[in-house]
């Protein structure tokens, strides 16, 4: 049984999906009021529709060449089938968005298996202030909840309320945090922490580090040297490369992923804050732009609200 088969079993599906629902709604009381607006009069789906319809994805940060992918389907549809009205446009939206994200994101959380590796590593980046150490707190605290041995490194050493927010989480739901002196280096933080997981037998490490952008080839050199230093220790490491982002930033979001991107090989991504914003849309065009798996989204304040990003439920609770 891998770990997300933990994480899985812990959730209580009718709690998770009710705090979906709740996280979800500003952005689908902004969706579908737009939506409405866009069909109001008419009787069957035309041009106009359709252009107004284009005008609410891009508006709801969907992104444009997302926007311009789901319109074309729907025409394709709307080709096909001469009598579509625009009562059946919400489930043809619905449809086209749900395999949208399953073309893009093929690994699903149901499946989702940590493999052989002990300990797991995953590396957390993404920029100040878009929920990265309340997003590792919370998910320390699942695979804790679950019987998984976790301790955290604390390798933002450049600002002292990283440290400090890293330190407070670790004793709020009890793991070990590995922390050195304010303006250590990084990997030096990464080293110590994995050489003491494996020391510990402990099943995963969490490793926080700066979420500077204003020099991306300062960032890509850090993170490079950070990887380097933690494979002496756990060769393969880090075995996951985690983005967070902040939903409420919208088209910032898009920016902030492809700086990401380039600079390091990320390979999954936390979209956090939805429950404060009516930009939900951006998990539907990140997904579809960079073809990395969506695995975590944040949908309230609550330390259980961290949630494993389901697909069909995200789109069921949209559309609801």
């Amino acid at each position: 049984m891998g770990l997300f088969d933990f994480f899985k079993k812990k959730e209580t599906a009718p709690e998770a999906q009710e705090a979906l629902d709740k996280g979800l709604e500003k952005t689908k009381d902004g969706f579908f009021n737009k939506i409405t607006k866009a069909v109001a009069g008419k009787s069957s789906v035309d041009d106009e529709v359709l252009d107004n319809l284009e005008e609410v994805l891009v508006t709801s940060d969907v992104g444009v060449s997302t926007t311009l992918k789901i319109i074309k389907r729907i025409e394709e549809r709307v080709a096909k089938d001469k009598y579509l009205n625009t009562n059946e446009l919400n489930f043809i939206l619905r449809d086209e968005i749900q395999l949208l994200l399953s073309e893009n994101n093929s690994n699903d959380f149901r499946q989702f298996e940590y493999g052989d590796h002990k300990p797991y590593v995953i590396m957390v980046v993404g920029v100040n202030g878009v929920g990265k150490t309340t997003t590792i707190g919370k998910l320390a605290h699942k695979l804790k909840e679950s019987g998984l041995k976790v301790v955290l490194g604390a390798a933002d050493t450049f600002r002292a309320a990283a440290v400090d927010q890293i330190k407070l989480w670790g004793e709020r739901v009890g793991v070990r945090v590995v922390a050195q002196a304010m303006g250590s280096d990084p990997a030096s933080v990464a080293f110590d922490t994995l050489q003491s997981a494996v020391a510990n037998n402990e099943d995963v490490v969490i490793i926080d580090t700066a979420g500077r952008l204003h020099n991306k080839i300062g960032l890509m050199n850090e993170l490079g040297k950070i990887k380097q230093v933690m494979q002496k220790v756990v060769p393969g490491a880090p075995h996951e490369i985690l983005l967070v982002l902040d939903a409420s930033t919208g088209q910032n979001a898009f920016e902030q992923c492809k700086q990401f991107t380039e600079a390091t090989d990320v390979n999954a991504l936390a979209i956090t804050k939805l429950d404060g914003t009516a930009k939900g849309g951006v998990v539907i065009g990140i997904s579809d732009q960079f073809k990395i798996p969506v695995k975590y989204i944040g949908v309230g304040e609550k330390i259980n609200d961290l949630q494993l990003f389901d697909k069909k439920d995200f789109v069921n609770s949209l559309f609801k």
